[in-house]
């Protein structure tokens, strides 16, 4: 019997948890508290149950839930659905504090159920085939990872511009590199709106002395989201902003004669990877996890360290904020 998940939110990203897991035949349920948009829903989806109250939800049986609100709701609804002993993968950011995403861990461990995090990109084929050409050794030793996630909009009132769009990138550095940073530098700037930022850089130093830094921004005049990996072998590109979304391979080294760096490059080649749909994938894999004893991706330990990167980088943007003043 294929398990029914039930979907929390059905608005801007909700509907796209609600379409696929149609498509895949495991949407048992909706919960939407506004009764406009909820009735629209179940008359595109027949025979799937609608609640305006989670709490009405909660007392049917599904296999798992799916949190896919505003930012600032996901721990008090995940929290709720913990304790009711009850698989949850809730959107990124987990939570909006390491306080939050550890009692959030916690629950998961005493109720023994299923957490996971909305952290979409692990799930996207480019990004697998990068971390199997990295690891492979294609590029050689891994030096430095750059990453840009930039667009016009939607700008946050409640969370900054790093809990809105950086948690796919730190998920990203993590997985690719394996490691977790030892060391955080970020700068931010609030043009918009007192103490929120809208633009943020954070630098990154790991212990195998690889680095990295993040660059994100919603007031940006065009989309942008770009991960470059520089080896002592070569590089890699992936450009995610939707025109050829390939990944590139620049045979390009510096090679040293005599204490000079003498430039090569022998040009460039696209990787072909396969091209499933990553939401599909991100689903697929929590499904399959609920019979599973572990969860490898994207769980609430992994929620939970991109949370307390988020924290750290807010605390150093806040600390150079207060030496400008």
């Amino acid at each position: 019997m294929k398990k029914k998940i039930c979907v929390i939110g059905a608005g801007r990203w909700g509907k796209n948890h609600i379409r696929t897991l149609n498509e895949m035949g495991n949407l048992g349920g909706i919960v939407e508290s506004n009764n406009v948009i909820l009735a629209q829903f179940l008359e595109k989806y027949k025979g799937v149950k609608g609640y305006t109250r989670l709490e009405d939800s909660l007392e049917d049986e599904y296999d798992g839930y799916v949190i896919a609100t505003p930012a600032e709701t996901h721990f008090p609804i995940g929290k709720m659905i913990l304790e009711a002993k009850k698989n949850v993968l809730i959107e990124k950011p987990i939570a909006l504090s390491g306080e939050e995403a550890k009692k959030l861990l916690v629950l998961s461990q005493e109720n023994d159920c299923k957490l996971m995090v909305g952290h979409l990109l692990l799930f996207h084929p480019a990004i697998i085939r990068l971390k199997q050409l990295i690891s492979s050794g294609k590029i050689g030793k891994l030096l430095y990872l750059y990453s840009t996630r930039l667009n016009f909009g939607t700008v946050r009132t409640r969370e900054d511009v790093c809990f809105s769009f950086a948690p796919h990138d730190i998920s990203i550095l993590n997985y690719l590199i394996d490691e977790l940073p030892i060391d955080i530098e970020a700068v931010g700037s609030c043009l918009l709106q007192k103490n929120i930022p809208d633009i943020v850089i954070a630098n990154f130093t790991y212990q195998s002395k690889t680095k990295a830094h993040v660059f994100v921004s919603w007031l940006h005049p065009f989309k942008e989201q770009r991960i470059i990996a520089i080896g002592d072998k070569g590089m890699l590109c992936f450009d995610g902003s939707g025109r050829d979304n390939n990944i590139y391979y620049y045979d390009k080294i510096i090679q040293w004669n005599n204490g000079s760096p003498i430039k090569c490059d022998e040009g460039m080649s696209t990787i072909e990877y396969d091209e499933s749909e990553p939401l599909k994938n991100e689903l697929e894999y929590f499904i399959r996890s609920i019979d599973n004893k572990e969860l490898r991706i994207a769980d609430g330990k992994s929620g939970l360290e991109v949370i307390e990167i988020l924290e750290n980088i807010t605390n150093k943007i806040n600390y150079n904020m207060i030496k400008e003043v």
